[in-house]
């Protein structure tokens, strides 16, 4: 009896070679994610080396001085905060809004299709047709010169298509079941969304706004055309340099500024700019992380 047990249980050549071809993808996987991380830590290693005798507290609070040949970032460290929570102040509302009537009101119908063929082919737009379109739309058309709104406004343009896509994709991800509940209790269609699909989405909506700030954060183009400018002399540590139509120094600009256009600079500078720029991409994406993860234990299913 014990030894027909044995047999029976023993492996057999088919799921050997299944084991042998489980454990071969899995190495496979495993060298990709290896090939992906290797050369993001070697560019982070380099910047960090090139950037360290200029990295410290001072740089950060420091303007510019000496032609921008010695000094901080602060002026284009505010720039770009304005920027980025401006232009998401704009995109998130929006973006939420539309994503939330194409996922739960929208029937299918050529005009819906139409709207989705559109956010699709948005987000594959070029940055600098974004550019180009802000220039022409909000820089001349309607008069807000080359300000921190024109820019901003643009990136919220930018930013808009992925923001509705992530959106829908986590309202898709609440069960029906939750939405008939709610109906069959006699709740409107609103009702159902403001009380039970949001809440129960909301990690993913969060997510896909704050991994924006990656993005609005490192383009350059756009904010070139409508915003940015060289220079712009500012008092060190004042948070409040700009208006909103006024021009402002931004990172991506500054560190382009820096590395094309000011000759004798220090050579450690645009490294630590470019620091800095990667660390707040990275602290944003962080958060998001660390917020994904909070929502999602609340969650009860």
């Amino acid at each position: 009896m014990s030894s027909s047990s044995s047999q029976r249980f023993t492996a057999t050549p088919l799921s050997r070679r299944k084991a042998r071809q489980e454990a071969l993808a899995r190495w496979i996987f495993c060298g990709m994610a290896v090939a992906m991380i290797v050369p993001l830590l070697l560019i982070v290693g380099y910047l960090f080396e090139r950037a360290w005798p200029s990295l410290s507290l001072s740089f950060l609070l420091e303007v510019p001085a000496r032609g921008m040949t010695e000094g901080g970032i602060w002026p284009a460290l505010v720039g770009t905060i304005y920027l980025v929570f401006l232009s998401l102040a704009v995109s998130a509302p929006i973006g939420i809004l539309a994503a939330v009537y194409l996922n739960e009101y929208a029937g299918d119908h050529w005009f819906n299709r139409l709207i989705n063929l559109a956010v699709i082919n948005l987000a594959g737009v070029p940055s600098i047709v974004h550019a180009l379109f802000g220039l022409g739309a909000f820089v001349y058309a309607a008069r807000f010169g080359y300000s921190i709104v024109s820019a901003s406004l643009t990136l919220a343009i930018m930013t808009l298509p992925v923001i509705i896509a992530s959106t829908r994709e986590a309202l898709a991800s609440v069960p029906r079941s939750f939405r008939e509940a709610c109906w069959n209790v006699g709740a409107t269609r609103w009702q159902t969304i403001r009380a039970v699909v949001l809440p129960n989405s909301i990690s993913g909506i969060l997510t896909g706004v704050i991994l924006q700030v990656s993005r609005a954060a490192g383009e350059t183009a756009p904010i070139m055309f409508t915003g940015a400018v060289f220079y712009k002399v500012v008092q060190k540590g004042d948070f409040f340099a700009y208006g909103l139509h006024q021009q402002c120094m931004a990172l991506s600009m500054h560190l382009y500024t820096l590395s094309t256009q000011v000759p004798g600079v220090k050579e450690s500078i645009p490294f630590a700019t470019a620091v800095v720029l990667l660390g707040a991409v990275l602290l944003v994406n962080a958060t998001a992380i660390a917020l994904r993860v909070y929502l999602r234990a609340r969650k009860r299913w």
